[in-house]
């Protein structure tokens, strides 16, 4: 429940600092004193969105913390899921800076408004003059009923996995999409691989082609100079081989006058010996060079078909190409896969779907079990509310195949009058009637559940007289069960109250400012009796105060 309430800086209040209780608490006010402008600040802290137009004062922040008791909500598991420290005590803090900056803070924990505003709506329920719309809300009407029956978690549960089930039929068409559009490519894809498979390409292939077609076509010159390399070496009369071996037999007849010749003969051996190699070496290339236009051609028509893919795969190397053909196949495997993919995952959503079907079975006929009871006391709120010929219907159209909501589309249909035709609630009723109407749901649904703390801004729009004290007994009996604060200008309901706050404003030289104090017994006796009399205090009015307070 809401302990404290902080306000800072925001619209017409300067700084609110105030306490509130367990049970019924009531708010009065003269019109434009500032009650509703609290509500708005307090809606700052539960997720509303800021607008920079609120703060008072243009050149400090906006304050908004709100202090409450969370032991009793269950709400470990929320605060884990978002790194929260759960604490009982529970502080939600909003600022507003100047240039229109907003942040948000649970328990001193930066949050986004999304986090806020999913805590908030578990903490207070706030009920205004313009929530009646709410009403005609499909899912506000269906969340009447799972509220009714007790089987929210089971819908939660529902809706994530209908989410599940939706966002894989999302993956199938997307599969369904791409299968298609892969199937057209296919043909191309394996035309591309075949190719490349066909070419049989090598990784170093395409240096050593370009290198053997060099030599290939100048084979008769390679020849030639190898020729006249090998003639020069030993093969004509006068050639470099015999011309060394000569020297050295000379060196040799001397080598025993002069110790250095040796080296020098020996060496000459050594040169001879490595020559007679080379020209083993040019003979052998010159055996493996020969002139062969056919096996130009071949070379050349290889080369040819190495460059024509490279060209074709906008690539420069043989690796290249090899990568292309790794990433084609890859393809090719990928869209021989999709198929096997489609049909696993058709399984998979039939079994979700049987699964989805078998739940909202389940969650149908709680709601449709609950549906008579629920008017029937609806009915019998609405006659206690004065409204002895009003007629509420229930009606539910059972869907083919479940939805986000499961199979139910209900609409509420209302009459006030006897006789008269049965409409949807938004398009026959009055205010005053779908302020009773809406009191009698909640109450309703409270009797059920432990609702978080309930707000009412004057929910007896359109009532008085004794309508009116019948709302205030009915406001008392819910608050039995939980805390709740009610806005309202009627002496009989401020009267049903435990606890009374009056919200006044006082007008300085410059600005004009809200204020709000908890009264004494004896100044609450004074606030009815202005209820009920106006300003002009009577005796009467203040010993009828004194009654209504009793």
């Amino acid at each position: 429940m809401l302990k404290h309430l902080l306000i800072e800086n925001y619209a017409l209040i300067k700084k609110l600092d105030i306490d509130f209780d367990k049970g019924f608490s009531v708010i009065t006010g003269e019109t434009g004193a500032g009650k509703s402008i609290m509500l708005g600040a307090l809606s700052l802290i539960l997720g509303s969105r800021a607008d920079i137009q609120v703060l008072q004062d243009k050149a400090s922040k906006c304050i908004i913390e709100g202090d409450f008791m969370i032991k009793s909500y269950k709400l470990e598991a929320f605060f884990k899921a978002n790194d929260l420290d759960y604490e009982e005590l529970t502080v939600l803090r909003r600022e507003i800076s100047p240039n229109g900056k907003s942040r948000a803070f649970v328990n001193d924990t930066p949050v986004n408004l999304t986090v806020l505003k999913e805590l908030g709506d578990r903490l207070v329920n706030i009920h205004s003059q313009h929530a009646i719309v709410t009403l005609n809300d499909a899912n506000f009407q269906l969340a009447v009923l799972d509220s009714y029956v007790g089987q929210e978690m089971e819908v939660d549960s529902y809706k994530s996995q209908f989410q599940n089930y939706r966002k894989l039929t999302n993956k199938l068409e997307q599969l369904i999409e791409k299968e298609q559009k892969s199937k057209s490519d296919q043909d191309y894809f394996q035309f591309q691989f075949d190719e490349l498979e066909k070419a049989n390409l090598n990784l170093n292939e395409q240096d050593e082609l370009e290198s053997a077609l060099e030599i290939q076509t100048h084979a008769e010159e390679i020849k030639s100079v190898l020729t006249s390399a090998s003639n020069s070496l030993e093969g004509e009369e006068l050639n470099v081989i015999d011309s060394l071996t000569a020297i050295k037999v000379n060196l040799s007849k001397v080598t025993q006058y002069h110790p250095d010749l040796q080296s020098l003969a020996d060496r000459i051996e050594a040169n001879i010996i490595d020559l007679k190699d080379i020209g083993a070496e040019l003979a052998g290339i010159d055996e493996s060079v020969h002139f062969d236009p056919s096996e130009i051609e071949a070379t050349q028509s290889r080369i040819d078909l190495i460059y024509h893919l490279e060209q074709k795969h906008h690539v420069k190397t043989v690796e290249e190409l090899l990568k292309v053909k790794d990433d084609i196949s890859e393809k090719l495997n990928e869209i021989s896969s999709i198929e096997n993919e489609i049909e696993q995952m058709r399984h998979n959503i039939s079994t979700i779907f049987q699964e989805l079907s078998q739940t909202a079975n389940k969650i149908s006929e709680r709601r449709i079990g609950a549906i008579r009871d629920i008017e029937k006391k609806i009915s019998e709120m609405l006659f206690q509310l004065g409204m002895p010929n009003a007629r509420f219907e229930i009606r539910n159209e059972i869907q083919d195949k479940p939805g986000i909501d499961g199979y139910d589309r209900v609409k509420y249909f209302f009459n006030a009058n006897k006789g008269s035709e049965l409409n949807e609630v938004a398009k026959i009723a009055s205010g005053g009637e779908l302020s009773r109407l809406m009191l009698s749901i909640k109450s309703m649904v409270s009797s059920k559940k432990l609702l978080p703390t309930i707000i009412f801004d004057e929910i007896d729009n359109g009532v008085s007289g004794e309508i009116a004290a019948r709302v205030g007994n009915i406001l008392a009996e819910m608050a039995e069960s939980m805390q709740l604060i009610v806005i309202t200008h009627l002496p009989q309901i401020a009267g049903k109250g435990i606890h009374h706050y009056m919200v006044s404003k006082k007008t300085g030289e410059t600005h004009t400012l809200s204020q709000i104090r908890r009264l004494s017994h004896e100044e609450r006796v004074t606030e009815i009796a202005k209820m009920l009399s106006g300003d002009q205090l009577s005796e009467v009015a203040m010993e009828n105060a004194r009654i209504l307070l009793s």
